[in-house]
């Protein structure tokens, strides 16, 4: 079984989303010894998407000119991170509402017609299925599913479209409110954690 983990903080040191990430893959890897988990740190630096890579996206491969291979190339390595993957965990912060630049940014390089949706007379379909996601959130202000909050929402509307539907969200928000409480609730939540898929 396979994990793709997904961090966007800005920050390495004193994120709470890093430290219920962390956690969150500790209690995983208790229950299923078999996890073999790949980290993808998005705030490292995600290239954001450009002319060439959108003609690229547009040509079928046999007809890629060698700048549009090359340029989409990292696009084509975190498509294949993504589909090896049975569970999606990504931790987001929320700024400013909504979801750190990095995660955009990987979501666009995602985000593949032909690889990861495809078109059909019904509509967008999305093509990655069977597989559970966990969203681990934080906020320092932000109340979780309140209209403030547009970045779960988000989060799940995109990962539909991809075809992830099983999605579940544990969150320590109000940080600057509450205190240390809403961290404690979410390592309640991840204490009851059973099952991946």
């Amino acid at each position: 079984m396979n994990a793709l983990v997904v961090n966007s903080s800005g920050r390495t040191e004193y994120s709470v989303s890093r430290q219920l990430v962390a956690e969150l893959m500790t209690e995983l890897e208790i229950k299923h010894p078999d996890l073999h988990v790949h980290y993808r740190d998005v705030a490292a630096g995600m290239p954001y998407v450009n002319d060439l890579m959108i003609a690229g996206f547009y040509t079928p491969v046999d007809a890629r000119s060698a700048d549009q291979t090359q340029a989409l190339a990292f696009s084509d390595l975190l498509v294949q991170e993504l589909k090896a993957a049975d569970m999606l965990i990504i931790g987001v912060p929320i700024y400013n509402f909504s979801i750190p630049a990095a995660l955009k940014a990987w979501i666009d390089l995602i985000a593949r017609a032909g690889l990861t949706f495809s078109f059909s007379a019904d509509g967008p379909m999305g093509l990655l299925h069977d597989k559970k996601a966990y969203l681990v959130v934080a906020s320092g202000g932000v109340e979780v599913g309140s209209p403030y909050d547009m970045a779960t929402p988000y989060l799940r509307q995109v990962l539909g479209f991809v075809g992830i539907t099983d999605v579940e969200i544990i969150s320590a928000d109000q940080l600057n409110l509450l205190g240390e409480q809403p961290i404690g609730s979410a390592r309640e939540a991840i204490q009851r954690i059973h099952a991946i898929v």
